[in-house]
């Protein structure tokens, strides 16, 4: 299957990496909106500008996109949309039913197949999350965060006027957490259950007050949270918040018996060294499936929901009800 990665960022390094673990798949370049000549990849594959990305279309099967979800996604995928079959992992949960419907259009009018919000979240939790609320439909769903750094907060901070870079760090209450586990099913909300802690790199002369605002009230993304903002130097940035750790878990707590009398509790955890590494690997496996429905007819925008497992996985049926059943 001959993929494509249009963004080299740290999301892009991460396809990049997780492709050549796939024996199945092979990278055929990467677009880049930068000086193609001033960029050196990680396994050699060859770098094309991305304006020139429509005379490939007969070269790709699939383009895995990889730019920011604020304001990058929502216009690269319903444009490249109408060339390819496109992925993305788009991560504004409160906006993915309206990008869903501009990709959908623009993948259905031009015959392409494309998926939207494939990571770990949106994305593997949201599998979670239907699978613990189908299992125990007496219950509440739980999802916390972290303590990690969030790319698409990271990214929708350096996209404000007067900042040169920026880390945000997504952290669970443990109060919070510790109701959930005992089972007791708090009513909580996103905002109660974590906090945020931005470290900013601001240009020599930013206001830096106006920055601070401008995070704090950002919506979708701090806007409600107990955020703290922390000024610091290009060069404290690169020694204390150079790597990409995230984690998180889903946890559904439930009663079954005919007086609800039994409590259950579900969870599903993840830790990682590196958050851009493990969702590019994400993107893999749902570029391999994209791929196989391609091939059978299918057409439009998709979601983890309509996924089988079973593509996700280039082993055959035989061998996954063998190992893995």
């Amino acid at each position: 299957m001959k993929l494509a990665i249009y963004g080299y960022g740290n999301l892009g390094k991460g396809v990049e990496l997780a492709i050549a673990q796939n024996s199945d798949l092979s990278l055929f370049c990467v677009f880049t909106r930068r000086d193609p000549k001033a960029v050196k990849t990680l396994t050699g594959a060859k770098v094309f500008a991305a304006e020139d990305v429509l005379r490939y279309t007969n070269d790709i099967d699939l383009l895995i996109v990889c730019g920011g979800s604020a304001t990058d996604l929502p216009k690269m995928m319903p444009a490249l949309a109408a060339h390819f079959n496109v992925l993305d992992s788009f991560d504004t949960h409160r906006d993915i039913p309206k990008h869903f419907a501009a990709v959908d259009k623009a993948a259905t009018e031009s015959g392409h197949i494309a998926l939207i919000s494939a990571g770990w979240d949106p994305g593997m939790f949201s599998l979670l999350r239907l699978y613990g609320e189908a299992v125990l439909p007496c219950g509440k769903s739980y999802t916390f965060w972290g303590r990690g750094v969030s790319q698409g907060h990271s990214d929708a901070i350096r996209r404000i006027n007067g900042v040169l870079d920026a880390r945000q760090y997504t952290v669970p209450i443990n109060a919070a957490v510790d109701a959930v586990r005992s089972g007791a099913c708090p009513d909580l909300t996103a905002e109660s259950s974590h906090r945020r802690e931005c470290f900013v790199v601001a240009e020599p002369h930013a206001d830096r007050a106006r920055i601070e605002k401008e995070i704090k009230e950002m919506p979708a993304y701090f806007a409600g949270y107990d955020t703290t903002v922390t000024f610091i130097t290009a060069e404290e940035l690169q020694r204390d918040h150079a790597a990409l750790p995230h984690g998180g878990f889903v946890i559904r707590s439930g009663r079954t018996g005919k007086n609800g009398e039994n409590t259950h509790v579900a969870e599903y955890a993840l830790q990682l060294d590196s958050n851009p590494e493990f969702t590019g690997s994400v993107l893999c496996a749902f570029a391999r499936a994209l791929c196989k429905m391609f091939e059978r007819g299918d057409r439009g925008c998709k979601t983890v929901f309509d996924i089988a497992p079973a593509d996700l996985s280039p082993l055959s049926p035989e061998e996954l009800r063998a190992h893995l059943l």
